[in-house]
């Protein structure tokens, strides 16, 4: 029996069919990621105790979800599905690219430690490449997009002006893709999707397209990177 299940074989064949000339191309986006602007505009801290959600859809939930596991003031992220219905939020059935769901990824954290507009600055420096259409390195379709959930009128202020500043300032040599939606519901994924990357770091898919993204992250924004990620299964952990 192989050690992943079935649902697995798109993504697995995407690698195998693209890895030696995705090799060259990644590790040359590793060494070349730089930090991007922070948000002119951010949102005032909530009050105490008070948590908030951000969710956010950037290619295979593996990688998006590693990255943030490592934010301070995370306090848990799950890889999950949105964008579309309950009864087709699976992953094989999401895998078709026919459902109007993305691979998502939904982030609890503290305002008073990190804002939601750092955590777009990390969305949008490390997490993945939003000039990308459909697609994020090996994996191609609708359900890898670029898209930002606003969980209220709020956020969905916040990414438009944020969108906005970086298209005017040039910072990407492409269009942003990103889409802005807003947040219907979020299904949570199957439990072997969970911490995939932290469970598996020597998987090649992880290996080649994820631990990149969160070495990038220790690199460029070291007073927000914590080493211990937080994860699925272990509560929430120190800030």
């Amino acid at each position: 029996m192989s050690l992943y299940p079935r649902s697995f074989d798109p993504r697995v064949r995407f690698l195998i069919c693209a890895l030696v000339a995705l090799v060259p191309a990644m590790s040359s986006c590793a060494e070349s990621a730089t930090a991007i602007p922070s948000a002119a505009v951010d949102e005032p801290a909530t009050s105490a105790g008070a948590s908030e959600t951000a969710v956010l859809a950037g290619g295979c939930f593996w990688g998006v979800q590693a990255v943030f596991q490592h934010l301070k003031g995370v306090t848990q992220v799950l890889s999950g599905y949105s964008g579309g219905s309950k009864d087709t939020a699976g992953y094989e059935t999401v895998s078709t690219g026919r459902t109007g769901h993305a691979e998502s990824v939904k982030i609890t954290f503290d305002p008073r430690v990190v804002t939601y507009g750092r955590i777009l600055q990390i969305y949008f420096s490390v997490a993945h490449d939003p000039t990308q259409l459909n697609r994020q390195g090996p994996d191609s379709g609708t359900q890898y997009r670029s898209a930002i959930f606003a969980v209220d009128e709020h956020q969905r202020r916040i990414a438009e002006q944020y969108i906005a500043q970086l298209d005017k300032a040039a910072v990407f040599r492409r269009p942003i893709a990103t889409r802005i939606d807003p947040l219907t519901a979020f299904y949570p994924a199957e439990a072997y999707h969970q911490d995939f990357a932290t469970v598996h770091p020597d998987h090649p898919y992880i290996a080649f397209n994820d631990r990149p993204k969160v070495e990038n992250f220790k690199r460029l924004f070291p007073d927000l990177y914590r080493d211990a990620p937080v994860l699925v299964g272990s509560g929430q952990a120190a800030l």
